[in-house]
């Protein structure tokens, strides 16, 4: 819009896992001279994470594209279509030399968009087999990013790059002391951090507090335990914190911990890569997802990042017996998240989009 400043629009949404990879760009976008959009749906997850950036942001009409039968499915493609047309219009008026897409459906409609008035498009899968809405979007992508070393054999070679997941800078920046405050841990057991995802983490938030009597001899626990997921009862038990949700304090969180366990969705493995936590990864099992968090959990595992417990196997002894033989052994997967290429996702994107944005 503006003579000397490039211009981009970002979009993605659904889940904040189609948001946060985006919003980790912001700094570096602007630090290279960007004027940035968003361009997500009326009312997402996405409008709410997207508020607190001061960042131009438009809603459009969007539809889910599902693979079983329900009602919707005669009335969400004509809101997709309605999408598209909003979306030409918004993009014409804001003339951006570059879209970059995280993905969801709410992108579907504004990189076809972009594919109908030849604007280049970037595309970024953050799982390891890339979801319907991404599938939708790569065929006019001029690159598609990706966080795993299997995901390149599916995916076209001449635009398939491995750049891993950008992570929001300030969460390398916490300080462990700070973390211990806001815990309220006054001694020096080391930190045993649970994060279960926003969602479906009921039997692991359950068996780690089963498991509280064997593990808080040896450890302090830090437990991000979801919305409406607190037990009341444990809320005065010494060395246990726990938290529905953190926000600002979370860089300082993951400073202080020593080890950690948690679900197996990418953006959070690849913060616990970025960060170099040795983890135990409990992935949802495809009874509630479409299996890729499995997926995710055997790369890194074969990776030598993580230690994986299978949902279904999840209990009480099996965790315990894990978390021992992680924190003794941490040291090794320390090493190992150290020698791994993925930690600049953030510049290489940023590259790549210089490079299309030409």
């Amino acid at each position: 819009m503006s003579e000397n400043k490039k211009t981009i629009v970002l979009t993605g949404g659904g889940s904040a896992g189609h948001v946060t990879p985006n919003i980790a760009l912001i700094p570096a976008l602007k630090k290279a001279g960007y004027e940035i959009f968003y361009i997500g749906s009326y009312n997402g997850i996405e409008k709410k994470l997207i508020e607190d950036y001061n960042i131009p942001y438009f809603g459009i009409a969007t539809g889910k594209l599902r693979r079983y039968f329900d009602p919707k499915n005669f009335s969400d493609p004509f809101r997709v279509l309605k999408g598209f047309t909003e979306a030409v219009k918004l993009l014409r008026k804001i003339q951006p030399d570059v879209v970059f897409s995280k993905g969801g459906f709410v992108s579907v409609p504004v990189v076809r968009a972009a594919g109908f008035l030849k604007i280049p498009y970037i595309v970024h899968e953050s799982d390891m087999t890339p979801g319907l809405a991404n599938k939708l979007s790569m065929t006019g992508a001029k690159k598609i990013c990706c966080n795993f070393p299997e995901t390149m054999r599916v995916l076209p070679a001449d635009k398939a790059v491995l750049t891993g997941t950008p992570i929001r800078e300030e969460l390398g920046m916490g300080s462990k002391e700070e973390g211990k405050k806001f815990c309220g841990f006054t001694d020096d057991k080391p930190v045993l951090m649970v994060i279960g995802g926003s969602l479906g983490a009921q039997s692991v938030n359950e068996t780690v507090r089963y498991a509280l009597p064997r593990l808080l001899p040896q450890f302090n626990v830090v437990h991000i335990c979801g919305k409406e997921k607190m037990d009341n009862l444990k809320l005065s038990v010494p060395g246990y914190k726990q938290f529905e949700y953190v926000k600002n304090e979370l860089k300082d969180i993951f400073a202080m911990a020593d080890i950690v366990v948690s679900r197996a969705g990418a953006n959070s493995i690849c913060e616990l890569l970025a960060l170099k936590k040795p983890n135990i990864l409990i992935p949802l099992s495809t009874k509630a997802s479409r299996g890729d968090q499995m997926l995710n959990a055997r790369s890194f595992e074969q990776q030598g990042f993580s230690l994986v417990i299978d949902n279904d196997d999840l209990d009480e002894d099996i965790l315990v017996e894990t978390i021992q033989d992680l924190f003794e052994n941490r040291e090794k997967y320390i090493e190992n998240m150290s020698k791994s290429n993925l930690h600049s996702a953030t510049n290489t994107i940023v590259q790549i989009i210089n490079e299309e944005a030409k």
